[in-house]
């Protein structure tokens, strides 16, 4: 069973804030993300390693490991996402407040990767949650993370902010996917013999 939540209110001057006003606050937004990382592979390698001192993604004003999904604003999925930990993915991603976004980090992520035949990996983490930017590769370098951070920070930019440009924002990253909740994300493994036919002995 489903539960709509009411589309959150982010201000009331975000409503009805002029456009001087609105690139103050997207600005604010733009460089001011903490990251949720969902680390399930080798992909989680490459992410920390550019949130380190080589690479260090704090100067794109990406602020790394929030303490939990309440204080996070992206999430980053890296590795290869099951049939069993997606649910968990899309409770966290519920927990999340608006406005939140998430990076597809790796070809596993995106599509499945090398395992994308198997039995119990979901094709793609966007059949879970909606994806703002998907970052390919296998694994992908740290410097990609960055290009994919910096694009997600472009689309923040030209946002616009208030609660129904979230509702709508929100529609349009469902639109052609699942928006069933946490416990309606999981499959079963075997599927039910049809009724009369024969029972497995």
């Amino acid at each position: 069973m489903s539960v709509d939540l009411p589309t959150p209110r982010v201000g009331p001057v975000a409503e009805h804030a002029p456009k001087p006003v609105r690139v103050v606050l997207n600005w604010g937004r733009r460089y001011s993300l903490w990251v949720f990382n969902f680390g399930l592979a080798c992909c989680a390698i490459e992410f920390i390693a550019a949130s380190m001192g080589r690479h260090d993604f704090i100067r794109l004003g990406v602020i790394p490991f929030a303490p939990g999904p309440r204080q996070a604003d992206l999430m980053v999925v890296s590795g290869t996402v099951t049939d069993k930990m997606a649910p968990s993915i899309r409770r966290l991603y519920d927990q999340m407040p608006e406005p939140k976004y998430v990076i597809s980090f790796g070809a596993c992520s995106n599509s499945g990767g090398p395992y994308w035949d198997s039995y119990s990996v979901t094709k793609g983490v966007d059949q879970v949650v909606p994806v703002d930017v998907y970052v390919p590769g296998c694994p992908p370098r740290p410097e990609a993370l960055l290009q994919g951070i910096i694009r997600l920070q472009e689309q923040i930019a030209g946002e616009r902010v208030g609660g129904s440009a979230i509702a709508a924002r929100r529609a349009g990253r469902f639109a052609g996917h699942r928006t069933a909740s946490a416990g309606d994300v999981t499959r079963s493994l075997l599927a039910r013999p049809a009724a009369g036919g024969p029972r497995p002995s």
